[in-house]
């Protein structure tokens, strides 16, 4: 809009006494401006709906110059009776799109309307002429940050015969020697974390575990950051990887993490650094949602390489003078492993004293040195007393374990494994239909919500087929659709921003760096019921 209403302001005062209306739509179709000095057309576009907050895309009225230029992705102009929709037929329009003059990604579109009887072939000229101007405005403005990023890039590929990638908030770019060695399934977490690196501005280099088995190390050189956003080049190089015969499946994950099942991409790869942290013997905090298996991951990773070893789980939640003793008398014996679940909860009095438990034990040079997890709640709802961010550096790496709703479909491995656990072997299944219910839920309890509900329906049903009747009635609050990963992540943003703001979208949409339109859109898509603001939006 920045580099476009200059250009709409100066082409409407000069068609200001012709029947001519100059329209601007972003990339949805959805008008953003429509300028016309004849009052005559200006009425009929409110009769067609051709008005800013309204929608001409094809799938909304077929065959149109802005509709059909965006889906084409070429100069469009529709006369008449070449539109889909009748009551556009005395209209002709001729619509350009406008790309990204360095990443090529569609914009928008310009767009000329006038009355059919008016049209000739100078109106696609004329619109061809405004999208490149716009165009031009936009390397002006916006390109400079896109170039650097490119000129650095360019210059990391010459110096370096590996995988180089760039990535900004909306562009990547990768060599074909990225391309060879990353597996697609690797790229997304290892982008989530080089990109997080990049924003702080330094050159870092990174440890990455990938779902696919393999370990990157991963050079992060700023190229800028800018009002939050920012952008950067990756040099990559794998240290090792498995074999592909001996890449895990989700047999074999289940098998070898037999409390722990699941092959979603964000979950293998935090159980990969959980096993990588227990063969190094680094303690270590696992930091989630209540339910997310955070105690079960630290089990099932000890079980998985010490499967006769001692393991020893001790909630916080049940803090006394006695219980502190518990755990230094576990870490007197030494070997197996210790749990202390909920550590959070402790009172600051509590949190001392155990971190001067472990202090005399976290260096200790001993072979047999116990492996101690923590588990917490996520940070960030209240702020950590000081006595507990003390305990909590006793601890050199905090992981965090994501929530159901961020590898949901791991609700497909995990619904099969629990109802065996519950029939204890029993032939019970799970029909296709109930299974998309599961799967269409958002689950704030995870998995231990899962099991719940799995342990309802088996104190009806022990044989035979679940049905989506059978299913209790708190399963019935599902999502429009399946959420992928990054999905369900930004969603959780929203409602995050809508808690914090009191629900005022407009406030939240600030925090999130989107617009309003863009939030609201959001908000419908992915069936986001928050309460309003008493003062607001």
């Amino acid at each position: 809009m920045r580099a476009a209403r200059p250009i709409v302001d100066e082409v409407a005062d000069q068609f200001t006494t012709e029947p001519v209306s100059v329209i601007l739509c972003d990339d949805d179709g959805v008008v953003l401006e429509r300028r016309t000095g004849d009052s005559a057309l200006r009425q009929h576009l409110d009769r067609v709906w051709l008005a800013p907050g309204f929608s001409y895309a094809e799938r909304y009225v077929g065959t149109n110059g802005i509709g059909t230029a965006l889906e084409g992705r070429c100069a469009t102009q529709v006369f008449g009776h070449e539109h889909y929709v009748e009551h556009l037929e005395d209209l002709a329009c001729a619509g350009v799109p406008i790309r990204h003059p360095v990443t090529g990604k569609t914009l928008g579109v310009i767009d000329l309307t006038c009355w059919r009887r008016e049209a000739n072939a100078l109106m696609i000229a004329t619109a061809t002429t405004l999208a490149r101007r716009i165009e031009e405005t936009l390397l002006e403005r916006s390109g400079r940050r896109e170039l650097t990023l490119l000129h650095d890039y360019l210059a990391a590929c010459r110096r370096n015969r590996g995988a180089v990638l760039a990535v900004s908030d909306d562009l990547l770019m990768m060599n074909d020697r990225a391309r060879e060695l990353i597996d697609p399934g690797d790229q997304v977490p290892l982008l989530a974390d080089a990109t997080e690196a990049i924003r702080t501005g330094r050159r870092r280099q990174l440890i990455v575990d990938l779902p696919s088995g393999a370990t990157a190390r991963v050079t992060c050189r700023p190229s800028w950051t800018e009002g939050g956003l920012s952008g950067g080049v990756l040099q990559v190089q794998l240290v090792s990887r498995e074999p592909v015969a001996h890449r895990p499946t989700a047999h074999a994950i289940g098998a070898a993490l037999p409390a722990a099942v699941g092959s979603g991409a964000l979950w293998t790869k935090c159980a990969q650094t959980v096993d990588r942290h227990f063969r190094m013997n680094e303690w270590l905090v696992l930091e989630g949602e209540p339910g997310s298996g955070r105690t079960t991951l630290a089990r099932a990773t000890h079980q998985k390489h010490s499967p006769a070893g001692h393991v020893r789980v001790l909630d916080a939640a049940s803090y006394s003078p006695r219980w502190i003793g518990e755990v230094v008398d576990e870490l007197a014996t030494g070997g197996g492993t210790l749990v202390l679940r909920n550590v959070d909860t402790l009172p600051p009095d509590g949190a001392q004293a155990l971190a001067d438990a472990l202090e005399p034990h976290r260096e200790s040079p001993e072979l047999e040195r116990q492996w101690v997890v923590a588990t917490r709640s996520r940070a960030g709802v209240l702020e950590d007393s000081p006595e507990l961010r003390t305990l909590l550096d006793r601890f050199p790496r905090t992981i965090e374990v994501p929530p159901l709703r961020h590898h949901i479909e791991d609700v497909a491995e995990l619904v099969p494994y629990l109802l065996a656990r519950l029939t204890r072997g029993a032939e019970l299944v799970c029909s296709p239909e109930a299974m998309r219910v599961l799967m269409r839920n958002r689950w704030p309890g995870n998995v231990e919500q899962l099991y719940q509900v799995l342990r309802k329906v088996v104190a009806r049903r022990r044989t035979g087929t679940v049905r989506p009747e059978d299913l209790p009635p708190e399963t019935r609050a599902i999502t429009r659709r399946v959420l992928t990963p990054l999905e369900a992540i930004e969603c959780d943003a929203i409602v995050d921003a809508l808690l914090d703001t009191d629900g005022n979208k407009a406030e939240a949409a600030r925090r999130l760096g989107m617009s309003r339109a863009t939030i609201y859109r959001k908000i419908r898509g992915y069936g986001i019921s928050m309460p309003t603001s008493d003062g607001g939006d």
